[in-house]
């Protein structure tokens, strides 16, 4: 029986799907985040992120993960694969490997043959899209310092910004201030930014605010709502971007959404409504997640 291997490594934790030839999938497993490896902190995380996915996985399917054999493995990395590979073929026992982006497993589980766009709003942001010529085209994912617009990350950050205008008197008022400041625990919003600055404080927790943020949309906070909706304009012209890079107008087209930023009704909503005004376009969510993505692409890997 031929085994293969599907891994999502991204900032908020990785996740490995084990399949047969067949389709089915036999085990699964999930461990730490892994998006980063040019320094030795960064390499030891994504190997025990890997090995511990990986060891999960191979329980729940009865395999030793010390000895397991795949015939492809694909994995799927957030913040790119340059860094990555080499460390993943000394982990991994695959007679065939891929290690690609982030992106890329997620188009191959959302649509059908791979063929469509991905948007993706997790802590950072991105589209990717595919068409039947099999030419890709992306927008986004620059990281969070030059891009990742619409990405929780960046929505805490502006809600983080109006806080601080607030704080220094020249900003619209906004609940936004006194909410950040208790889910942080500090006391004002100068030491708020310094934990922010922390090592306490990384960017995947960052991130985890933007609910708060959305709470407070929620609550008819026009400087919330506000960010929410420009988080929402932002990704879709990202999409379609994409969309104007691979395909004529009016042709049909699906894109799918991932990621924590779309649990957001008003962004999801918004962006739904965005992308479908363009002709040909239908906006659903994905038909599989990205680790089963990363899992077809292994297959199709091994294909003749």
């Amino acid at each position: 029986m031929k085994l293969y291997l599907g891994v999502d490594g991204g900032q908020s934790g990785t996740a490995a799907v084990i399949g047969d030839e067949t389709g089915r999938i036999l085990g699964t497993g999930e461990a730490g985040p892994c998006n980063h490896a040019a320094a030795a902190e960064g390499r030891a995380k994504l190997e025990r992120a890997v090995s511990g996915s990986l060891a999960a996985a191979c329980q729940e399917a009865g395999l030793d993960p010390e000895t397991v054999q795949f015939a492809a493995a694909c994995f799927g990395m957030s913040g790119g694969p340059d860094d990555k590979e080499q460390i993943l073929a000394r982990i991994i026992r695959a007679e065939k490997l891929l290690v690609t982006t982030d992106a890329v497993i997620a188009l191959a589980g959302a649509t059908p043959e791979g063929q469509g766009i991905i948007t993706i709003g997790g802590t950072g942001s991105i589209a990717y899209g595919r068409n039947a010529a099999g030419r890709a085209a992306r927008a986004g994912g620059w990281g969070y310092v030059f891009g990742d617009e619409g990405g929780a990350f960046d929505i805490v950050r502006q809600a983080t910004r109006a806080a601080l205008r607030v704080h220094e008197g020249w900003g619209p008022p906004t609940h936004l201030h006194d909410v950040l400041l208790e889910a942080t625990g500090a006391a004002d919003a100068n030491q708020m930014l310094h934990r922010f600055y922390g090592p306490e404080w990384p960017r995947s927790r960052i991130a985890t605010l933007a609910r708060l943020v959305d709470r407070t949309a929620g609550e008819s906070d026009a400087v919330a709502l506000d960010i929410l909706n420009r988080a929402a304009q932002d990704l879709a012209m990202l999409a379609m971007s994409v969309r104007a890079q691979l395909w004529h107008p009016g042709d049909s087209i699906y894109v799918a959404y991932i990621g924590g930023v779309f649990e957001s009704p008003r962004i999801l909503e918004r962006f739904r409504l965005l992308v479908e005004m363009e002709l040909g376009v239908v906006c659903g969510p994905p038909r599989h997640g990205p680790a089963e993505g990363a899992l077809f692409e292994a297959r199709r890997l091994d294909r003749p």
